[in-house]
């Protein structure tokens, strides 16, 4: 299923999902057409991850790869802005808006950058752990936007997400209660995760899982919270 819309409505512009989805696509395009300026583009975009995405070996080891003028840990934010290709970056970036927004409007455009970023950390170091030595850069937003859809899937469970479903060679519209889209996302990820260890797998399925475990939490913190200050002002 291909998310299009949520019903969800919001009370703010969502101005910190915006800049974010905008940081992502201007950092694509310089990348890309930067590389295809030059001399054998490919290698060229290989390199780059190499310096900018997070790559285990070098976080478990403290070795840098290819020298580079960046601290290492540095990767953990660069990563979650980079895209390896058009549809990495458009898949990431509509389920990002449509689940998003509502989350920067419950924890409010400030606190939503922070959620997203310490997302995309803790969902770097789940994918660290499960593959530690692994000397292959994890790019992409999509550990930090699975945090976003774990906080979606506690705070807006009966929301619903209209949704493109693919039939063999047809596709029709469905609308879906939130809890279960999120849910049978959440469950595809796991089975994915359980079935990639021990095989060389090109999606950081676990940076997924822990991204969603964490906004989850996250956000049951929040709510409860927010429930304690309604019942005990000060």
């Amino acid at each position: 299923m291909i998310p299009l819309k949520d019903t969800q409505k919001i009370n703010i512009f969502p101005i910190t999902t915006i800049v974010i989805i905008l940081l992502n696509v201007i950092i694509f395009v310089s990348v890309y057409f930067s590389a295809l300026a030059l001399e054998n583009p490919s290698l060229k975009l290989a390199t780059f991850f190499q310096h900018y995405g997070l790559v285990p070996y070098e976080i478990t080891t403290g070795k840098a790869i290819y020298p580079s003028i960046k601290p290492v840990w540095l990767s953990f934010i660069s990563s979650i802005f980079l895209h390896g290709g058009w549809m990495h970056l458009i898949g990431n970036m509509l389920f990002f808006w449509i689940f998003g927004n509502n989350i920067e409007d419950y924890t409010g455009s400030i606190g939503f950058i922070f959620f997203y970023i310490i997302g995309g950390i803790v969902a770097s170091f789940t994918q660290i752990l499960t593959d530690p030595l692994s000397k292959i850069p994890v790019i992409g937003a999509s550990g930090a936007i699975a945090a976003v859809m774990g906080a979606y899937f506690y705070l807006f469970p009966t929301a619903r997400i209209k949704s493109l479903v693919f039939l063999f060679y047809f596709f029709t519209f469905v609308e879906v209660p939130a809890f279960i889209f999120l849910l049978l996302w959440f469950i595809m990820q796991l089975f994915s995760g359980f079935a990639s260890f021990g095989s060389a797998i090109s999606v950081a399925v676990w940076a997924h899982i822990g991204g969603f475990i964490f906004g989850f939490l996250t956000a049951v913190i929040l709510k409860a919270s927010r429930r304690g200050k309604e019942r005990y002002p000060s």
